[in-house]
């Protein structure tokens, strides 16, 4: 298992002194490195035990708009409809998938391969959080390291029978989405920001930087879309009229969920209760990800 070797993580601690001799040390020969730098494009290849036939990436350029939440909603959604899903958190400085789904239990390191946490319902999960000590240790790498890290966790983790494997990714166009667009498979990406004008043009440059790579664009998500008042019944919408349709039109794609602002939502993922949430606000969204 290189995972350890690589980064200096095991069961006790993290060490910060492989990890910039690692970075220091390149020599620029990819044919000859066992690292899984950013720089390696098209070459990580599953694990052989590993079987997955979608990759979902879900983006954004600008960070705290709800990624991690719609990726877990998104995973939830698709395992409800039957399939077998996997949720690999590529945001390896702020890791909130498990979190979410109030996972405990660490993955399992082996000879053959990192074996995935299972939630509640049965989603297969990684994240940097479930191969540390302590959830609130810090992740203090440079940039090709995280980079490589998440390659590995795409390419150690023993995925069985994944019918959607979801990929939540930090927020920005830096080398963890290029990594991603570069040497995953990926069949789409979901982009989601929240109903501002200033986070819908950092959003944009997300999306144009998976035009420039070829990577299918299958909808936008507005998060924090509106409120419902439960006094009146009524839709607010908080951050005034602004939405995401015209960041759609410029882009050729379309907007395909609004989640709106909803304590019960936000108390779910707080308490690691998100697979009980109740909604059909991304019921499009997942026709689209079966149209895949």
């Amino acid at each position: 298992m290189k995972i350890f070797h690589n980064y200096g993580i095991n069961k006790n601690s993290t060490r910060r002194e492989t990890l910039d001799q690692n970075v220091n040390s390149c020599n620029s020969d990819c044919n000859n490195c066992s690292m899984s730098c950013s720089e390696r494009q098209n070459t990580v290849r599953l694990n052989a035990a590993s079987s997955i036939k979608k990759i979902i990436g879900v983006v954004s350029g600008k960070g705290g708009v709800g990624k991690s939440l719609i990726t877990s909603l998104l995973a939830v959604s698709m395992k409800r409809k039957g399939y077998s899903v996997g949720i690999l958190d590529a945001d390896v400085t702020g890791p909130s998938i498990p979190k979410m789904f109030g996972i405990k239990d660490k993955a399992l390191v082996t000879e053959l391969g990192i074996i995935p946490s299972v939630t509640k319902t049965g989603i297969e999960t990684i994240s940097i959080n479930l191969l540390l000590e302590n959830e609130t240790d810090p992740v203090v790498w440079r940039g090709p390291v995280i980079a490589g890290m998440v390659t590995q966790l795409y390419t150690e983790v023993i995925w069985r029978n994944i019918d959607y494997l979801f990929v939540d990714m930090p927020p920005g166009t830096g080398d963890v989405p290029l990594t991603v667009f570069q040497s995953l498979p990926i069949d789409g990406i979901i982009v989601v920001s929240s109903p501002s004008q200033l986070v819908a043009m950092i959003v944009e440059k997300a999306i144009k930087m998976a035009e420039l790579m070829n990577i299918p664009i299958l909808g936008l998500i507005e998060n924090m879309s509106y409120f419902i008042c439960d006094e009146c019944n009524k839709e607010h919408k908080l951050f005034g009229s602004n939405d995401l349709s015209e960041v759609a039109r410029n882009n050729a794609t379309k907007i395909i969920g609004r989640i709106p602002i909803d304590p019960k939502l936000s108390a779910a993922g707080d308490e690691g209760f998100i697979e009980l949430f109740e909604g059909n606000w991304l019921d499009e969204a997942v026709k689209v990800i079966e149209a895949v």
